[in-house]
């Protein structure tokens, strides 16, 4: 008999060799009916895995963890692999896994998937699914796993890179066998409702050098109506996709000739982004930051100095040799901080020193990754490094907690949580190994985390090379989490570019650095609340705030008066003169998500009025210049979100 400790905490004895399905059978019928894989000791396992020793277990299903989804969907990549082939026998097979979202299949074939194909495979994989097929799963030595897989070229390259003497494990349904690793469901029958979602091109193994194969994309449900809801969700990310609000706002714009993942603010994305830059500049210069400009690039040394060539070099672009130096663009600010600070010395009454910088980064991110805002290769930070006594790190962390919460009440951020980093411990080539210094900083970070009485989560291996970190992960509108915010502890950077100040002894002492970064890069940030607001801004953010609308020629004159008036304000506007009937107009401008629309005609003219129209509530009614002007001018200051 063995000991199994469940995810409650309860103990239970069964049989040694007992399968984690039988196990499952053993507490709940239901329970062995929804699982789809068993966690063992951490490890995803699949659900015919046998328990022969004590062990910690957590029955997994498609409801209650993302493991558990990705077990049913690897399960349903089979289905479709399946489906394939009955259809188009000479189809070959690469790699079919599950992802967060799904999964996809890649495929060898002389031609792309038409939609007729992909229509014709979704009504296969359904029928697959009622024949209820069983789904064993076996091993085989290499020799003999080479054999069975010979007519499929991807499969037999995996194994041929396989270790001599390791498992190689199959999954057969039916008259359909594939190389896998599983975890897989018991039967195609487990399996509910499917929808094929898209097709595109993919390299085998995700090098250009390789063939480009065709990937099918799909996701499967339990129930018809998850399915309608996941689709609709779907519908609504497609709705808010910062790529296609971009160009019909004419925010920003890419072009193959600058390169991929180097995007182009148009006048009215760069509006945006001057007034984010402005915004956050102001809050840091009124808490004591000091802002500096650095060399977007560095001598290779400084990184290597400071521990980041042997950590980061394969996302840096390449080495440019020039006379005797070799030089890189930096991929991250905080080794050009370090040197301001150690410019000269200091004494710890200066203490804390906030560096601030809007600084320029540069990422060498796969071309197929690259998506407009959000993941580029360059990128502007909003960064900034506080070097501290140790006797301050409370105190300044706290006051970068206070500044994130500031900003998120001005965007009208509601939906956030707090996350712990941690350094990932079986893993610890990642991270810079002095295992007391990561023991001390966690454990301080995690003691400040506490006493600010924040509800926080922890995450093993989301750590900075260098020190753990509070990250503050959003809700989006369709529903992802995002890191927005983040502040790092740092022990390590000090050290090895050798910082002091003189502490009030007289002796040399080291500081503490903070890595902080308050809204993150402005391209993500702006990628971010495109999709939030769909393009409509705050009324304070709105490349155009105030649109003017004369009904006729005869109002110009006032039009433009007033139109004079609101500028020396500060107020951005704009005046539609052109000579289109005001309907027009003013769909025109609801399309452009301008806050105000200000309807001239000739009642307004006569008593220097305006007529005053909301994009989000529409008529408002007649207001004099002034009562409109102090309307606006608050909600700018206020920061009013709609």
């Amino acid at each position: 008999m063995i000991n199994i400790t469940l995810k409650d905490g309860s103990k239970k004895e069964v049989e040694n060799g007992i399968s984690a399905l039988e196990l499952a059978k053993s507490i709940s019928e239901g329970l062995a009916r929804n699982m789809t894989a068993v966690l063992i000791d951490g490890e995803v396992k699949d659900l015919r895995f046998k328990l022969e020793e004590d062990c910690n277990v957590e029955i997994l299903t498609f409801e209650n963890s993302l493991e558990g989804k990705k077990a049913y969907w690897h399960t349903t990549s089979h289905i479709m692999a399946q489906a394939v082939k009955r259809l188009f026998p000479k189809v070959k097979l690469a790699i079919g896994p599950a992802i967060d979202e799904g999964f996809y299949y890649d495929f060898d074939t002389e031609t792309p998937f038409s939609e007729e194909d992909k229509q014709k495979i979704e009504e296969e994989m359904k029928k697959i699914i009622k024949e209820n097929l069983e789904i064993t799963r076996f091993s085989l030595p290499k020799n003999e796993a080479i054999e069975l897989m010979k007519d499929e070229p991807y499969k037999v390259e995996l194994i041929e890179e396989l270790p001599e003497g390791e498992e190689i494990s199959f999954y057969k349904q039916g008259e359909f066998t594939d190389l896998c690793a599983g975890p897989h469901l018991t039967s195609t029958g487990k399996v509910g409702k499917v929808k094929l979602l898209s097709s595109s091109g993919a390299y085998w193994r995700g090098s250009e050098k390789n063939k480009m194969l065709q990937r099918i994309y799909a996701v499967s449900f339990p129930k018809q109506s998850e399915l309608d809801k996941y689709l609709q969700d779907l519908e609504e990310a497609k709705q808010r996709d910062h790529r296609r609000i971009g160009k019909d706002l004419e925010l920003f714009m890419t072009h193959p000739l600058v390169g991929s993942g180097l995007p182009m603010y148009l006048p009215n994305g760069a509006t945006v982004r001057r007034l984010l830059e402005r915004y956050i500049q102001d809050k840091e210069v009124r808490l004591g930051y000091k802002h500096v400009y650095t060399p977007s690039m560095a001598n290779v040394d400084l990184y290597k100095t400071s521990g980041h060539w042997d950590h980061y070099k394969d996302d840096m672009f390449p080495v440019i040799k020039m006379d005797t130096e070799e030089l890189v663009l930096r991929p991250m600010n905080c080794p050009h901080h370090m040197l301001i600070y150690k410019n000269k010395m200091h004494s710890y009454r200066e203490l804390p020193i906030r560096i601030g910088e809007l600084a320029h980064d540069f990422r060498f991110e796969d071309s197929g990754s690259v998506c407009g805002l959000e993941r580029v290769r360059e990128m502007c930070q909003n960064d900034a490094h506080l070097f501290v006594r140790p006797d301050q790190i409370k105190e300044e962390f706290r006051k970068v907690v206070e500044l994130i919460l500031s900003v998120y009440k001005d965007f009208g951020f509601k939906d956030y949580s707090f996350r712990l980093s941690l350094r990932d411990k079986e893993n610890k080539e990642k991270y810079f190994d002095d295992d007391d210094m990561w023991e001390m900083a966690e454990t301080q970070l995690r003691s400040i985390l506490q006493e600010m009485k924040l509800d926080f989560y922890e995450a093993k291996g989301e750590a900075a090379f260098y020190g753990p970190k509070l990250d503050v992960q959003i809700k989006t509108a369709v529903g992802h989490d995002v890191t927005i915010s983040t502040c790092q502890l740092d022990f390590l950077l000090p050290q090895r570019f050798e910082l002091e100040y003189i502490g009030e002894d007289g002796a040399a002492h080291r500081p503490v650095v903070i890595h902080r970064a308050i809204l993150g890069t402005f391209d993500r940030f702006l990628a971010f609340l495109i999709e939030e607001t769909k393009g409509a801004f705050p009324m304070w953010l709105a490349p155009v705030q105030v649109k003017i609308l004369p009904i006729t020629d005869n109002q110009l004159e006032y039009a433009k008066k007033l139109n004079n008036e609101l500028e020396e304000l500060g107020i951005r506007t704009e005046l539609d003169e052109r000579n289109e009937k005001i309907g027009y107009k003013i769909r025109e401008a609801q399309m452009e998500k301008v806050p105000y629309m200000l309807v001239l005609g000739e009642k307004e003219a006569d008593s220097n009025k305006v007529s005053v129209r909301s994009r989000k509530t529409g008529d408002m009614g007649q207001m004099s210049i002034g009562e409109f002007k102090e309307k606006i001018e608050k909600e700018i200051k206020n920061y009013v979100v709609d």
